[in-house]
């Protein structure tokens, strides 16, 4: 692959799996310019998790290559990739119950401790309900404020990349929305983001790109608007994914991404 000189992280026909002999991806790729929302949909299975976990290190890639700006970090283990400028949040068991709010960010920053005060009141101007309940035990919070802790933890490393396993599972339609658009707040500040996710419609509403994983490979891609309007993404993925209807989408909180400002808090 010939890496395009905006290109800020790619992965070049992966193959990987969790048990030896087992693959999950099946030469998957990807090719991220610097300040793009990816969205990452699929079918249950699809690997879209997997591709994730790839990239940042946590699932051996037997074959292919991860590059960011153009270095191979194929493999690298994951404070490495976190030294590099990338972060992770899983989908769960992302925050640590036990710690206050304050804590798990002090915890984000323990890489680079003489940044910590300065990257948590960003935290605190982006997230404001977190900065309110500082104190607070993360164990506590709805699903929705524990999403904003992990969101914020893996921002306080400053990276470039931001990494997001399915970030609105489990939530309330009001508390998805408002992950969405965190999210695209979040890309708004100039972190590149890649974002695997469930709920499609949504997810394909807010990105400037999307790619549909099927059976550990790379479908479909193009513009979050050109899947949505795709006749055959939405026969064979749409329809499942995302169970939305037209109406609710329609009366839903994430629209376009140049919309997404108005909804902010």
């Amino acid at each position: 692959m010939v890496t395009d000189p905006q290109t800020i992280i790619s992965a070049d026909h992966l193959i990987a799996g969790y048990l030896p002999g087992v693959d999950i991806l099946n030469g998957c790729s990807m090719d991220v310019k610097e300040g793009e929302l990816i969205g990452v949909i699929g079918p249950n299975g699809a690997g879209k998790s997997t591709f994730l976990k790839a990239l940042f290190g946590l699932v051996p890639v037997r074959e292919g290559k991860v590059q960011l700006r153009g270095e191979d970090i194929t493999n690298l283990k994951a404070d490495k990739l976190v030294q590099r400028g990338i972060g992770f949040v899983p989908q769960t068991e992302n925050v640590f119950p036990t710690l206050s709010i304050e804590e798990n960010l002090e915890m984000g920053a323990y890489q680079a401790p003489k940044t910590y005060k300065a990257q948590r009141a960003k935290m605190y101007d982006l997230f404001p309900v977190l900065g309110k309940r500082r104190n607070q035990q993360a164990g506590s919070l709805s699903g929705g404020e524990r999403q904003m802790v992990a969101m914020a933890r893996a921002l306080m490393m400053d990276p470039s990349v931001l990494l997001l396993d399915e970030p609105s599972a489990g939530l309330s339609p009001d508390r998805q929305d408002e992950t969405f658009v965190r999210t695209r707040d979040i890309n708004r500040t100039g972190v590149t983001v890649i974002m695997v996710e469930q709920n499609a419609r949504r997810c394909l509403q807010i990105c400037d790109r999307g790619y549909v994983l099927d059976q550990g490979t790379s479908a479909y891609t193009a513009t979050g608007q050109e899947l949505l309007a795709d006749p055959k993404v939405i026969e064979l993925y749409l329809g499942t994914l995302g169970a939305d209807k037209d109406d609710e989408d329609d009366a839903g909180a994430v629209v376009a991404p140049d919309a997404t400002t108005e909804k902010s808090e």
